[in-house]
C-alpha cells in the first residue's frame, strides 16, 4: 500500500511539525493542497491542542495529523484529546510511543514515528507503527547525526514498513532522489517556511530566503540535544559557551524563549531561526499549493526522463 492510499492524500508529502509554526494556517493549507498537514503539539496544553484541531477542521475536510513530542509531560492528556476528537493520524518523536501503542491501536489511529537511525527504526517496526520518517541531519530543528543520503537506504533495507524521507528536500530533485533510495514519501520543513501561509514573522521568512548552504549550524550537542538553526549572534554566543563547557542552566539562560522570539517577534539576531541546510534552495515566497504542485511536477518529469536514460555504456578496450 502506498502512503497516499494509507493516509488518503494526493501527494506523498508531509509538512514537518515545526514547533510554534505548525499551526492551523499552514496545516490546513498543506492538507487542502493534497499533502499531510501536521499540527505540532509541542508546548501546547490539552485545551490548546483541542482548539487547534477545531481550527484545522473548520478550514479543511482533508486528512491531517498531530505530532507528539513524547518527552512532554502532558502526553497522556494530549492523547486523550486526540482520541476524543477522532484524529486518525499521529506522528511521534523525542521518545518511544511504546506505552501508548495499545490506545492508538484500540482507536484505529495510524502511527508514524520520526527516527534518526536504523536501530530505532527496527524498534518502531517491532512496536507496530505503520511507517517511519527517516530524518537526516540536514534537517532544521532537532536532528540526529546521519545524513539523509546514508540513512534512508539503510532504513529501507532493514524494515518492511513504508519509509518517508526527511532532511534536505526542497524541490523535485530531492523527491526523485529519495524515491530512488527506496522512500515512499517525503517530509519537508524548511521549504514550507517560505510560503505565504506559514504563520511566522516576515523577518523569519527573509532570514531563510537570505541563507545559503553554509548558513546553518548545530548547537546543543554538548547537552545531548542537537538543534540546527541559522547562525546569528545568539547562536555564536551559545557555541562559545559550549566550547567553554558551560552548564545546561547557563545555556538555557540565553536560549529560553528564543524560538518564539524569532517566530513571532521577528528577532532573527537573538532568536532561534530553526532551518535546514537546504535553505539555499528556499529563495522565494510561494503559496503552499504552488510549492507542492511545482515540486511534484518537477519530480515526476525528472523520474520520467531518468526512466529513459541509459547510464551504463558499452565496454571498450582502454587505449
Amino acid at each position: 500500500m502506498t502512503i497516499t492510499e494509507l493516509l488518503g492524500i494526493k501527494y506523498p508529502i508531509f509538512q514537518g511539525a515545526m514547533a510554534q509554526i505548525a499551526r492551523e494556517p499552514l496545516v490546513s493549507a498543506v492538507s487542502n493542497a493534497g499533502g499531510l498537514g501536521i499540527i505540532g503539539s509541542g508546548g501546547m496544553s490539552a485545551e490548546e491542542l483541542r482548539e487547534e484541531i477545531h481550527k484545522v477542521r473548520a478550514a479543511t475536510s482533508k486528512p491531517f495529523a498531530v505530532n507528539l513530542m513524547l518527552m512532554m509531560p502532558n502526553i497522556p492528556e494530549l492523547i486523550q484529546v486526540i482520541v476524543e476528537e477522532n484524529v486518525k493520524i499521529v506522528t511521534t518523536g523525542a521518545g518511544t510511543p511504546a506505552p501508548y501503542m495499545p490506545i492508538f491501536k484500540e482507536h484505529g489511529i495510524i502511527v508514524i514515528a520520526v527516527i534518526p537511525s536504523v536501530k530505532i527504526a527496527k524498534k518502531m517496526e517491532a512496536l507496530g507503527v505503520n511507517a517511519v520518517v527517516a530524518e537526516g541531519t540536514e534537517a532544521g530543528g532537532h536532528v540526529g547525526e546521519t545524513t539523509t543520503m546514508a540513512l534512508v537506504p539503510q532504513v529501507v533495507s532493514n524494515v518492511s514498513i513504508p519509509v518517508i524521507a526527511a532532511g534536505g528536500i526542497a524541490d523535485g530533485r530531492g523527491i526523485a532522489a529519495v524515491f530512488a533510495l527506496g522512500a515512499l514519501g517525503v517530509q519537508v520543513g524548511t521549504r514550507f517556511l517560505t510560503t505565504v501561509e506559514c504563520p511566522t514573522h516576515d523577518n523569519f521568512k527573509q532570514a531563510v530566503i537570505d541563507a545559503d548552504d553554509t548558513s546553518t549550524t548545530v548547537t546543543g550537542r554538548s547537552i545531548g540535544g542537537p538543534v540546527r538553526s541559522i547562525k546569528n549572534s545568539m547562536i555564536a554566543e551559545y557555541l562559545k559557551l559550549e566550547q567553554e563547557h558551560a552548564s545546561r542552566e547557563e545555556l538555557e539562560k540565553i536560549s529560553l524563549g528564543s524560538l518564539r522570539k524569532a517566530v513571532f517577534e521577528g528577532d532573527t539576531d537573538r532568536g532561534s531561526v530553526m532551518a535546514g541546510q537546504i535553505c539555499g534552495l528556499c529563495n522565494e515566497i510561494t503559496t503552499v499549493e504552488q510549492m507542492i504542485t511545482g515540486m511534484f511536477n518537477e519530480a515526476q518529469a525528472l523520474m520520467n526522463r531518468l526512466g529513459q536514460t541509459q547510464i551504463i555504456g558499452e565496454q571498450v578496450t582502454p587505449i
